[in-house]
């Protein structure tokens, strides 16, 4: 029999292959043992599935990307043990993205696509690495194994798509299965989350991506300009964008649970944030905060230690520009991108301006549901904006359209 390529958690098929493969796993964790050798067979398996057959090409590069980051992370530690320069932790991290940056980059030199040097969740996977290098050069990281590395980075349930988890924390699951008690909680969570994926993404997500999306999009379309079909798009396309999102990373939370992994959740109720900077502690959180933590805040204490900027808010306002067209430009090398990430380096300003503002006159600002209510919806709107720019149909609309 051959096996058929198939993106995770995209079809009927690869639920029940989960399914069969995941019993033994919550069998022998319902006796607090982890096979921890057929975990590694079954995650062959699934990266075959997703990444081998006729696009063998993914699975090539992916064999390629993990022996070349091993064996950069290997050496990194094996130096940082004995010294800590920081030219050469620059290097290791350059040397760490240099596959992505490419996977990014070519694209605007070669016609059509760049499967051969990329695969479905090469963002995730660098991103795990810079982390652990960064932790390995902030001493965070004493103790490090190359098998339990290439296990954390290839953790099937989040491979494609995340949740991004953090090493240490996936190393201290990996070592220490729950006992019966512990799993029970976590059998119950994982079977919800995965009921919850099927409603978010194949029901609701489905319902606003394949019904009405392809029906406002033609209508705003054949209007042209600025519409009441284009608003509607918006609408649409953030409840999409939302759900279908949400949904995979129930799928990816929920099949770690079954396999006794406290996988981190990544979306909080995001759409009744209050401001924008609520919004990024609610919407795509591991991808947020591992932006926060390992470019804002370091980046933040290099231009404090340096004295680049004599006021703090002008250099977290620079801080916050650089975050997020960084986080812009690593969707993709296009206007839109771009222009997504400076508007909500924007909005991330003003919201922090608005705040001390409000903390100097709170007593002269009312403050009560209403007012909450408010800001919730102001803040809804300015986000689904956003996502209108970020889906690029703007660029289809004004300079495609004819």
């Amino acid at each position: 029999m051959i096996i058929p390529h198939m993106v995770p958690y995209a079809s009927p098929i690869y639920f029940v292959m989960l399914l069969v493969a995941l019993l033994p796993i919550m069998i022998a964790l319902l006796n607090g043992r982890r096979l921890n050798i057929y975990q590694s067979l079954i995650t062959l398996f699934f990266l075959f599935v997703s990444f081998g057959g006729k696009d063998y090409r993914q699975g090539l590069a992916l064999i390629f990307y993990v022996i070349f980051q091993s064996i950069l992370v290997e050496l990194y530690f094996r130096y940082r043990q004995k010294a800590n320069h920081q030219w050469v932790f620059y290097g290791a991290v350059l040397l760490s993205i240099v596959p992505l940056i490419f996977v990014k980059v070519t694209p605007l030199f070669e016609a059509g696509n760049n499967s051969i040097f990329g695969f479905l969740g090469i963002s995730y996977l660098t991103f795990k690495s810079v982390q652990i290098i960064m932790e390995m050069r902030d001493g965070v990281i004493k103790e490090y194994s190359p098998l339990t590395y290439i296990k954390f980075l290839l953790f099937f349930p989040t491979i494609s798509s995340g949740p991004i988890d953090r090493y240490r924390r996936f190393e201290k699951d990996l070592k220490n299965p729950p006992t019966r008690e512990d799993y029970l909680p976590f059998l119950q969570r994982g079977i919800h989350d995965i009921f919850m994926g099927f409603l978010y993404k194949f029901l609701i997500g489905y319902f606003f991506g394949q019904v009405l999306l392809p029906v406002v999009s033609f209508r705003a379309l054949a209007e042209g300009g600025v519409s009441w079909y284009l608003v509607a798009y918006m609408y649409v396309y953030s409840m999409y964008l939302f759900f279908d999102f949400a949904g995979y990373s129930y799928f990816a939370i929920g099949t770690s649970k079954l396999m006794g992994y406290d996988t981190p959740i990544n979306f909080n109720k995001p759409f009744l944030s209050w401001n924008i900077k609520e919004f990024w502690n609610r919407w795509h959180m591991t991808l947020s905060f591992w932006f926060r933590d390992y470019i804002y805040m370091r980046l933040m204490f290099t231009l404090i230690k340096k004295k680049v900027f004599k006021s703090r808010i002008v250099a977290s306002n620079v801080g916050y520009f650089a975050l997020f067209l960084i986080m812009g430009i690593w969707h993709g090398l296009t206007w839109y991108y771009i222009l997504y990430g400076f508007y909500h380096a924007t909005l991330i300003c003003v919201t922090d301006a608005w705040l001390r503002f409000k903390k100097k006159h709170k007593k002269k600002l009312p403050s009560n549901k209403f007012t909450h209510a408010f800001a919730v919806v102001l803040t809804f709107h300015a986000v689904i904006f956003s996502f209108l720019i970020f889906s690029g149909f703007l660029d289809k609309l004004f300079f495609h359209h004819f």
